[in-house]
């Protein structure tokens, strides 16, 4: 079970790449439903292949078959098999299943579902479906060493300095991970897909809207932190290294103190690397990110933090009012009511 952005050809080549992989062969032929990127049309019932589907078929070792309109062997099969996998996987009042924030989501919750049902004894067969293709696997035709990259469109090089690639004349980002590498780009209306052969198999890696020149396209997700803005310190001696171990606020400290020009910042680094052999990593680290959130890089306020958060982090001392004392302001004041008072 594989979730699609879009069902045109090249997607299907993948499609089909990624599930006789899965299998660990290929079969003798493949049984699809009649659409416009398998079948273009009907002669006396007799379905007109796709030109473009063909050679796919044919790369693999397997033939493209279509069912049988209102035939319930065939076509029945294929529509069951779409309708139970949207009433498990596809969010409704039904299954109370939550919506999808990212497509990652969809591709994990496909895996999981797979490895249940295919897990489990069926219904009819009285047996694993993952044992019974463990038998069938040698019956299956050898999956090429090689996936079919005709359809995925024209090849691209990735630019190994900013991991971009340049299409009409727009330059398109793609995952760093790729830099230096070759990708293939085609178009979806005005999608532009970028696909990668991945440990072998063909993903989708990146999905942009047609852009014009002069208008370059780049996702932040694509790079790292430290290509993005933020360089990450890097120590270089036994003492940064330790300083730096103690944890994320000494990184935060470092970087506001040099970015403030802070005096003595070896010496502070020094101190805390010490004070944490006493106090512990996560005091000394939860005191560093305060001062540096707080702005305080003199000498003296590392201390002064750590005994503040020492004496607030004590647990109060609970006080429970005695018998002798109340809040109440009591009945003293109308002690002289109704009286004379004195001439």
């Amino acid at each position: 079970m594989i979730p699609v952005l879009d069902k045109t050809v090249p997607t299907i080549a993948a499609c089909l790449d990624a599930t006789f992989r899965a299998f660990g062969g290929v079969p003798t032929y493949c049984l699809t439903n009649n659409e416009k990127t398998v079948t273009t049309g009907h002669v006396a019932t007799t379905a007109l292949r796709n030109p473009d589907i063909v050679p796919i078929g044919r790369f693999h070792g397997t033939v493209i078959r279509t069912c049988m309109p209102a035939d319930p062997a065939s076509k029945g099969g294929v529509e069951n098999t779409v309708k139970l996998a949207k009433r498990d996987l596809v969010p409704t009042t039904t299954n109370l299943r939550a919506s999808y924030s990212r497509f990652a989501e969809i591709e994990a919750a496909c895996d999981e579902f797979m490895a249940e049902v295919n897990g489990r004894v069926h219904r009819e067969t009285r047996r694993v479906p993952f044992e019974i293709l463990g038998e069938e696997r040698f019956r299956l035709h050898q999956v090429p060493e090689h996936p079919y990259t005709a359809a995925f469109g024209t090849t691209r090089a990735v630019h190994p300095k900013d991991s971009t690639i340049r299409v009409d004349q727009v330059c398109y980002s793609v995952p760093h991970q790729h830099a230096g590498g070759q990708v293939f780009i085609r178009w979806h209306g005005d999608d532009l897909v970028v696909t990668a052969i991945v440990e072998g198999l063909p993903v989708e890696i990146a999905r942009h809207q047609r852009s014009t020149a002069g208008n370059p396209v780049i996702l932040d997700e694509h790079y790292p932190p430290s290509a993005r803005g933020r360089r990450t310190p890097k120590p270089r001696t036994a003492a940064e290294e330790a300083f730096l171990a103690v944890g994320s606020g000494a990184v935060s400290w470092l970087e506001e103190a040099a970015a403030q020009g802070t005096r003595g910042v070896v010496s502070t680094m020094a101190e805390a690397v010490a004070l944490a052999k006493l106090r512990g990593l996560a005091a000394v680290d939860r005191a560093l990110g305060t001062a540096a959130m707080a702005g305080r890089f003199n000498d003296g306020d590392l201390r002064s933090i750590l005994d503040h958060q020492l004496f607030h982090d004590e647990p109060a001392t609970a006080s429970r009012a005695g018998e002798d004392h109340s809040l109440q302001p009591g009945t003293g004041g109308w002690s002289g009511f109704g009286q004379r008072p004195p001439s």
